[in-house]
Order: C-alpha cells, then structure tokens, then sequence
C-alpha cells in the first residue's frame, strides 16, 4: 500500500513556499483528490469517448443508434451500476456526460459519483494536431481555451483531468522523434499548472501505441526517455507533483514484434521502467488498456503488482484505467439482431470484470484468470 498522502503543517508551509500560486486550501484539495483516486485495490473507468467514437462502437458491434440519449442510457450503466464502487474511485467523463442526468439516481452524474465515493473527472483536451515534417507525430489542442473549460467543468463537479499526448514508435524513422517528445510534455506540464490553478487533479498521460515491431527492451527505453521528460518539465513549471497522477501505457513489445516474452517479463519490464524515472512523489500510475484484450490488460497489471511486490512495493499505486478492454466485452452482449442496449447483461459482466481488475491492481490474480505474454504472430 502506499504511504500516508496527507500533509503535516510544516509539508503544508514548505508547500506554499514553493507553490505560492495555491493557496493552503487548494493543496489540501488537490492531495485529499489524489488520496481517493489510489485507493489500494480500486481503479478508474474511462468513459469519456467522445460521440464520434462511441458510435463506432455502437456500429461495430451491434448497430445501435448514436443517439444522445442512447449514449446516456449507456453511460448510465457504466457509471451507476450497483456495487462499482467497491472496485472504482474515479470515472473519466466526456464533457457531454458532465451534464447529463441519471433517470436512476434523478442526479447529475458528477454528484451521483461523488455521492457514492467515486471521483468525477473529465477529458479536457480537444482534436489531435499532425506536427509537419515529424513523420506523423502529434500534439494535442486545446490549451489555450483550458482555463476556461476547467473553472466550467469545475463548477460542473469534475475534481480531476486527464490530457492524452499519443505516441507510435517506430525505430526506422526515428519516431517518436525528440520534437514531438519535447513539444507534448510541455504541454502536460502546462496542462497540468492550469487544473491545479482551477481546483482540478491533472492525470498526465503519455501514451505509446502497440503499433509497430518494437521490442520489449526498446519499449522501455522509449518510455524512460518520454516520461523522465515529463517529470522535468512538471517541475520546471510548477507543478505541485504530489496533487498529480499518471495515467499511461502499459510498455510492451509492440504487437508486430517478433520475440516471445512472457507476462513476467513485462511485469518485470514494467516496474524496471518505473524505478529509472517515476518521482515517488506521485502516488498513482493508472495503466491504459491501450488495445490490449480484457485478458492482457488484466495478465499485464496482475504481473506489474507481482513484481513490484518481490522488490518490496514501490511507492506508488499501480492500477488501471480502462475503456476498451471492459467496454468491447459488454457491447458485444448487444450484437444479437435488434440493435438494443442489453444495459442489465452488460452490468452484471461489467461488475465481474471490474472484480477482476480490482484484483489485478492488488496482483491477487487466481491462477487461470490471467494471461498476458506476448506471442508472435505466425
């Protein structure tokens, strides 16, 4: 478990000294936010796909209509389905669920979620920005409305953020390429400095793509590089560190990758990678399921907490964030004829696979639940 996250009076004036922008209460907001969001042994549900992607979704699997009412029955399912809140201690949300109401609880979600003691967050950033002449590389937009959007989201009852800067290695050309690092970990960083300012815990989140050939040797040495930047530009702009989490990929050889490595290997990998650069400051590090299948995304975090354990814990909580590997699973309960949300046969999945996910944040896995390993394509 990790250590004690609350502020003695001398923490809280050394605190104002080197953060003089936020006042005392603020700090003690932003610490008893990230206190709740590492809960040992709960995670955070991703439910802030923007319109356009839940209805592929929809499509993909089960032909329902994207509606907006369509999208809040949905949403309502996997935000207020009974006993969620023994295995979740926040929820990522789209601005449009932000305003949406519970038919269940007669509650917005933000207050039925805090209502119930799980933390509503929110998805700040806006479109992806190809930077040219960088192969592909990206940024995101939207820093320069975010002020505004988070004193909104805010008074909407958002308490944390999270902002994506998306990643693909490819070690022909040189990608990701040291612009595109530099570029999207600044950005964080003054992602980050403005939540803080307006009451919200930034979540940072670096993510690199299963996309590409990499091996499990070069994924850890690209995350080392991307993430030691971030932290450095944290701190050089100010960022309270302790009143911030991460939200990132699980590092793995990339899905093209021709050598086998088991699922111990990557655990290992993993918490390799977090002891070369991860400030013991930041208490959380929720991993995305990135593409990964329900059965790797569980495999993976269940031999990250296993690792870590035999080298005594790290000071840290180590859980997951996921959309995909919980979400495809239920939406194909609905791919039978009919085009209809089957929201009852989707909840009870949805409670056993978060049960699962609870356990793999705590690496108490059974045998035969977990997979994992990286298995070349034939």
């Amino acid at each position: 478990t990790t250590p004690s996250l609350l502020l003695t009076p001398y923490q809280q004036t050394l605190l104002s000294k080197i953060h003089p922008h936020l006042s005392p209460t603020l700090i003690s907001s932003l610490t008893e936010t990230v206190h709740k969001l590492t809960t040992y042994g709960k995670g955070i549900t991703a439910c802030d796909e923007s319109a356009g992607t839940i209805g592929t979704r929809f499509d993909n699997v089960a032909s329902i209509e994207n509606t907006e009412e369509n999208r809040r029955i949905y949403r309502q399912m996997l935000l207020e389905t009974d006993g969620i809140e023994e295995y979740l201690s926040g929820a990522i949300l789209d601005p449009e669920t932000l305003y949406q109401k519970s038919t269940k609880s007669n509650e917005l979600f933000p207050q039925s979620l805090t209502n119930r003691g799980i933390v509503p967050g929110v998805k700040p950033h806006l479109k992806v920005y190809a930077l040219p002449g960088m192969h592909g590389d990206t940024v995101m937009q939207g820093l320069d409305s975010l002020a505004v959007r988070a004193k909104e989201y805010y008074n909407a009852g958002a308490r944390f953020a999270k902002w994506r800067s998306p990643f693909t290695v490819d070690m022909a050309q040189g990608r990701p390429t040291d612009v595109a690092i530099a570029a999207n970990m600044t950005d964080l960083a003054r992602y980050a400095l403005i939540c803080q300012s307006e009451g919200l815990v930034p979540i940072v989140e670096p993510d690199v793509s299963l996309v590409g050939s990499h091996t499990l040797e070069e994924a850890v040495a690209v995350n080392v590089k991307i993430h030691s930047l971030l932290y450095k530009s944290m701190l050089e702009h100010g960022v309270y560190m302790g009143g911030a989490t991460v939200k990132t990929n699980i590092v793995n050889p990339g899905k093209d990758c021709t050598i086998k490595y088991t699922v111990d290997e990557i655990g290992q990998a993993n918490v390799f990678f977090l002891e070369q650069c991860m400030p013991a400051s930041i208490r959380g590090v929720n991993y995305l399921s990135g593409g990964q299948s329900l059965s790797q995304a569980l495999g993976r975090l269940d031999a990250i907490n296993r690792a870590a354990k035999k080298r005594g814990g790290l000071p840290f909580n180590l859980s997951f964030s996921w959309s995909q590997a919980l979400q495809l699973p239920l939406l194909e309960l609905c791919s039978k004829p009919g085009g209809a949300l089957k929201v009852e046969e989707m909840a009870e999945e949805y409670v056993k696979e978060l049960k699962m996910a609870a356990l793999a944040a705590k690496g108490e896995l059974e045998c035969g639940q977990s997979g994992g390993d990286h298995v070349p394509k034939e």
